[in-house]
């Protein structure tokens, strides 16, 4: 038998009780009926019933189910399970509760840089310039020379913890392509990022395109960045349109596609 079904050969006790059930007189593997009442639960008013009762509160527990249908526990969990194929599941956690308009905008906004992506891959991607702010915190790590200090022959050796306390954090604007980091921009200490600020920087980025993406602004370059303040104010968009890029969408309440956190430790 293991050689002809394989895997799905049975085991040697239930080989054993079925030879010792034919040798009794058995000529048939079909379950046969047992003595007693059918089960008269599970049917197909007791099924409505039940779907009924989860499609008012999908929260519901199976001994509401129970007490409200008037069956057993392991009926209405059958019932769920093997005649209406449902189960229940946690919430998973989003980031934001969209309307129908908000997801008729994404769509749009999706719509239109598919497009883009469409007509040419390659100078999509060459064409996107992209931008995010984020505090990085910096420290005044001890050298050697200052840690060292006199101590006896018996006496612990000192020590040194690489965990500690920031001296104090700087919030910093990075821009960059699918080339590599274009700009990097440290904000003075007690100084908001306000739309004055944003238009300078891009004027900062438009030299620093020339520099290194030499032909990059012949191509109007895509500026992708997030919604705020700074951002859509009319003094940034009036610089957007004087360093010579072109804004890219950026759908609302998306996930941030701008992982400066990364960049900062990579260099």
């Amino acid at each position: 038998m293991t050689v002809v079904y394989g895997e799905c050969t049975p085991s040697y006790a239930t080989v054993k009780r079925w030879a010792a059930e034919i040798r009794q007189g058995r000529n048939s593997l079909e379950v046969e009926p047992r003595s007693g009442r059918p089960s008269e639960a599970v049917c197909e008013e007791n099924c409505r019933a039940v779907e009924n009762t989860v499609l008012q509160n999908r929260r519901v527990n199976v001994q509401l189910i129970a007490d409200a249908v008037g069956i057993s526990n392991g009926s209405v969990k059958t019932i769920l399970r093997k005649h209406l194929l449902m189960r229940k599941v946690c919430a998973r956690w989003v980031p934001q509760m969209l309307d129908q308009k908000m997801n008729d905008c994404r769509c749009e906004l999706s719509s239109e840089n598919l497009k883009l992506m469409q007509w040419d891959w390659n100078l999509f991607l060459k064409r996107i310039v992209t931008d995010d702010e984020t505090w990085i915190h910096h420290y005044d790590p001890e050298s050697k020379q200052q840690s060292m200090q006199w101590k006896h022959a018996s006496s612990p050796s000192p020590l040194k913890f690489k965990v500690q306390a920031s001296a104090g954090k700087i919030m910093c604007t990075i821009f960059w392509d699918a080339e590599g980091i274009l700009l990097i921009d440290f904000v003075p200490r007690k100084v908001t990022i306000t739309g004055v600020y944003n238009a300078d920087l891009l004027h900062k980025l438009r030299l620093s395109i020339k520099e290194k993406r030499r032909g990059k602004l012949t191509k109007v370059p895509l500026l992708l960045h997030d919604n705020a303040a700074a951002h859509r104010s009319h003094v940034g968009q009036a610089a957007t349109l004087e360093s010579g890029c072109e804004e890219m969408h950026h759908l609302l309440h998306s996930p941030d596609l701008a992982p400066s956190v990364t960049i900062c430790f990579q260099i």
